[in-house]
């Protein structure tokens, strides 16, 4: 472990242009806004284009017509987009460090804009899921650039809570589809048959606006990308040092731009500059960074959280709430979602991301635990919702943003893009398998036992992040990368 002191040209807070900063930071960002809008917006239009689709049909039974679902369907529907999620994540590593992070950004927008609005207006299943796996590419582009953007131009000081923002926009997006769902959607009977809901103006096009409204915020992000300056450690490691100063100086001034450029240069051998292979991540050194990494990304999902987005209308239907008043209780989860993000951002730097991590597993545990608990004794109502919420808040404020932080830091400098990629990959692998398997688990051991089942993974998780995660805060990428390499 090498301690380097902090270098006398560091800038204080006075000195860096913190304006132009939270500026560009808060443009990708925009990312994470449009990754969390185009993920969740499926979690209210669920309930009206599945009966659509013909997902879920009328069916007589016991002299009653029942809504039945085809579970498979309803979990490629739900999970689809998360192929394109694998697919963009994968394909950015590689492209993020040959053409650079700010062309893709771009890229990644015009997808968002494109695919959105074909999903809406789709006749047919097969081309809904075609465009929901194109825009899952966009959320996979996303998930990747922006918080390894945003860590690759912060200064160490200010690195946590800047791709903690990346996190806030994720929330204030998954927030605005939750209100925009309850604003578009129409009130419908409790108990309403799949062929009224087929037939009535959501399911005919209040669900297809649900989606066609992210086309807006996409092109907003489209144009505000191409303004932005490139990664400067992406410049540096692509041997455009002047343009990296330049970049550096509008950050800090001449003396910081000299420092870190030359901080930057010495991480990165001279012979390695432009080459990057996925072989050089299984070298023992590197291999233990990457698994810490990719542990951290599956554990973020296998939480269990993103069923409460994705499944609320199945969680709180099962609890007892008509679909009225699940579309309502989507938008609390949003609102506490956004709540405690907050928190994260102003203890990201000062608490330490370790400390946050551990807190997230212990507090989801017991949340999911009381959750499931509340289900084998048959509760309905309020204590169900309450227990999700608890589970949210300690998600929001700890596994959803910190991990982000902690995977677009660890990773050396040559390799970070598609090391990155590589641990996003494995997130949303992750996320596929629960997404996926929830509506089976439901059916197979109950809904109760699956709480218990993300509970035990939460517990395995606390162990793993006491046993292997270092603390990170306020040290340079440089200086990480000494003290997890050497």
């Amino acid at each position: 472990m090498i301690n380097v002191p902090p270098s006398e040209n560091a800038p204080t807070d006075a000195r860096l242009n913190l304006r132009y900063i939270w500026l560009i930071s808060a443009v990708a960002a925009l990312g994470g806004l449009l990754f969390g809008w185009d993920w969740v917006v499926i979690g209210g239009a669920k309930a009206f284009f599945e009966p659509y689709f013909g997902i879920v049909k009328d069916t007589l039974v016991d002299g009653k017509i029942v809504p039945l679902t085809d579970d498979r369907m309803s979990g490629w529907a739900n999970s689809c987009a998360l192929l394109g999620c694998l697919l963009g994540s994968l394909g950015t590593g590689v492209l993020s460090d040959k053409l650079g992070r700010k062309r893709l950004l771009i890229f990644a927008a015009f997808l968002f804009a494109v695919s959105s609005v074909f999903t809406g207006w789709a006749n047919q299943f097969s081309h809904f899921v075609f465009w929901r796996i194109l825009g899952g590419v966009a959320i996979g582009m996303a998930s990747n650039l922006s918080p390894l953007y945003i860590a690759e131009i912060a200064p160490a000081r200010m690195r946590g809570r800047l791709v903690t923002l990346n996190q806030l926009t994720i929330v204030f997006g998954v927030l605005a589809a939750q209100l925009l769902n309850l604003v578009v959607a129409q009130k419908v009977p409790d108990g309403a048959s799949a062929a009224y809901i087929a037939q009535s103006w959501n399911g005919q096009l209040g669900w297809r606006w649900m989606f066609t409204i992210v086309a807006a915020p996409s092109l907003l992000f489209f144009v505000c990308a191409m303004l932005v300056p490139e990664s400067p450690r992406w410049l540096v490691k692509n041997g455009q040092l002047d343009r990296a100063r330049r970049v550096l100086a509008r950050i800090g001034g001449n003396a910081y731009a000299a420092t870190e450029t030359e901080d930057i240069r010495r991480t990165i051998a001279v012979e390695e500059v432009a080459q990057v292979r996925l072989t050089d991540l299984l070298q023992p050194r590197l291999l233990k960074i990457l698994l810490i990494g990719c542990g951290l990304a599956v554990l973020q999902q296998w939480s269990g959280i993103n069923v409460l987005f994705n499944y609320a209308d199945n969680i709180f239907k099962h609890a007892g709430y008509g679909v009225n008043t699940v579309l309502l209780f989507i938008v609390i989860t949003g609102v506490v979602n956004t709540a405690f993000t907050f928190i994260a951002l102003g203890t990201v730097d000062r608490w330490g991301r370790r400390s946050l991590m551990l807190f997230g597993c212990a507090g989801i545990a017991v949340a999911h635990t009381l959750t499931g608990l509340a289900y084998a004794m048959h509760l309905q109502g309020f204590a169900v919702l309450a227990f999700v919420l608890a589970a949210i808040g300690c998600y929001a404020m700890s596994l959803a943003p910190i991990t982000w932080v902690v995977i677009s830091e660890i990773f050396p400098n040559r390799i970070r893009g598609t090391a990155i990629s590589v641990a996003v990959s494995a997130l949303w692998i992750a996320c596929f398998i629960l997404t996926y398997t929830f509506p089976m688990l439901e059916k197979t051991i109950g809904t109760g036992n699956t709480f218990w089942l993300y509970a035990a993974i939460c517990v395995a998780g606390f162990i793993f992040i006491y046993l292997k995660l270092p603390e990170t805060k306020n040290k340079s990428l440089e200086q990480i990368e000494k003290d997890l390499v050497d």
